[in-house]
């Protein structure tokens, strides 16, 4: 269905409207989902897109309302609100001051953790990766094995609660790794704890079968659920409804080919919503994912090569390699401390996949309309399509290019300003007295 004929729908019987309305014109419009309109016409509405046209389609567009703000792009471009998905935003501010960082939580198993409740709403990180389009981030909890719950927030609001725009939409499981320490013993520091091969394989046996009987154990607390029976509810397993009722993926963070090839076999055994997130060695068994439907939270684009007879360019035809197997990617900075100040550089990790094959349109889908997938939010974020948020930014050229500014943003029909420290920093000084 093309975005005229959607238009068409939305603007008969525009009259009478009393909500302010937007009204973008002579501008590139990148829906992400029906392609790039040149010179097309955005209507926004009670915070909602009310219509998009395309010229091309559809001949002149309707006059805009009466009590609408025309907005005239001058040729400069619109975009949908990204999402970075598996970051730590808002979660840690310093790496190196511990009181800044709420990561992880103690323990191995801790599905009942919400991350989105230590969100902190007045990080300087925010308003930093918020200036280079990102709208909504998802913070992910770190853990050892069963790490929790995370939810998805948007880059405006005093509290978290006000922030908050889903949840939890994944549980997060850190796959244990699999690889045998091969080194001899004479080659490790005298301080090194030195454990034989069989004792490293026993070691990682009894983590795959903890998290197998885990949740053979929330199985069984929700079938006496399910039954009605009289009994105490216990938080962490009320947080493993969901995920046994495939309503919430579980995300497994897994890089090494052995883990991620153990991970989807264990999810498909436990007939489980997987979510492959990290994915270094993804592009080795693209075939499988394919065959399974999993999604891929690819975050390796400038990792360098892990193996000796791996091409320099390994990670970066990586995305398409997945592409063309039928893989759906999405792409992420990542959700370490360090990674949390480097979150504006998202669109960029995208851009280096396109210099290496990737198409334009699929790497912005992978920013904005895959990510909503994913979070089951299709009906609201990702596109430039009627009956969405309004969440858009005006930017003076392609997101991909670094050279590019983003010159205003909306979230959910709300202007937001895009000052950040950088911004205020760079205003002080360059006024300094000379």
């Amino acid at each position: 269905m093309g975005a005229a004929v959607l238009a068409l729908a939305v603007f008969a019987g525009t009259t009478g409207w009393t909500a302010p309305a937007l009204w973008f014109t002579n501008g590139v419009i990148h829906t992400a989902s029906h392609g790039t309109i040149t010179n097309g016409v955005v209507l926004v509405e009670s915070n909602r897109i009310a219509g998009v046209f395309d010229p091309a389609r559809g001949g002149r567009p309707p006059l805009p309302p009466a009590d609408a703000t025309v907005i005239n792009l001058n040729g400069a471009q619109l975009y949908p609100g990204l999402i970075d998905l598996d970051s730590a935003l808002g979660l840690t501010e310093v790496e190196a001051v511990r009181a800044t960082d709420d990561l992880s939580e103690v323990g191995d198993f801790t599905p009942d953790v919400k991350s989105w409740v230590a969100v902190n709403p007045d990080s300087e990180l925010l308003p930093v990766a918020r200036a280079n389009g990102i709208a909504y981030f998802e913070p992910v909890p770190l853990g050892n094995l069963v790490a929790g719950q995370s939810g998805l927030l948007a880059m405006d609001g005093w509290t978290w609660e006000q922030m908050l725009v889903k949840s939890p939409v994944g549980l997060h499981i850190f796959w244990p790794d699999l690889s045998l320490d091969t080194t001899p013993k004479e080659r490790l520091p005298a301080t090194a704890t030195v454990k034989s091969l069989g004792d490293q394989d026993k070691e990682r046996r009894k983590k795959l079968a903890a998290i197998q009987s885990f949740f053979d154990d929330a199985r069984a607390y929700a079938r006496v659920r399910s039954s009605h029976q009289p009994g105490e509810t216990i938080p962490a397993w009320e947080a493993m409804l969901p995920v046994l009722r495939g309503e919430v993926p579980v995300v497994i963070h897994a890089g090494d080919l052995r883990q991620i090839t153990s991970a989807v076999s264990w999810a498909a055994t436990n007939h489980l919503r997987m979510v492959l997130d990290g994915g270094l060695d993804a592009w080795r068994v693209p075939g499988l994912l394919a065959s399974n439907n999993i999604p891929v939270v690819y975050e390796q684009e400038f990792t360098q090569p892990t193996r000796d007879f791996e091409p320099l360019d390994v990670h970066y035809t990586a995305p398409e390699t997945l592409r063309r197997a039928g893989v759906t990617v999405i792409f992420s900075t990542g959700g370490s401390a360090f990674e949390a100040a480097m979150a504006r550089n998202l669109p960029y990790h995208a851009a280096q996949a396109i210099a290496y094959g990737y198409p334009e349109e699929e790497a912005l889908k992978g920013l904005t309309l895959y990510p909503a997938e994913i979070l089951g939010l299709t009906e609201r974020l990702g596109v430039i399509e009627p009956g969405r948020d309004a969440t858009l930014f005006i930017c003076d050229g392609s997101i991909f290019d670094i050279r590019t500014n983003v010159q205003r943003m909306w979230i959910a029909g709300h202007e937001i300003s895009l000052q950040s420290r950088h911004t205020r920093l760079y205003d002080k000084y360059r006024n300094r007295p000379r």
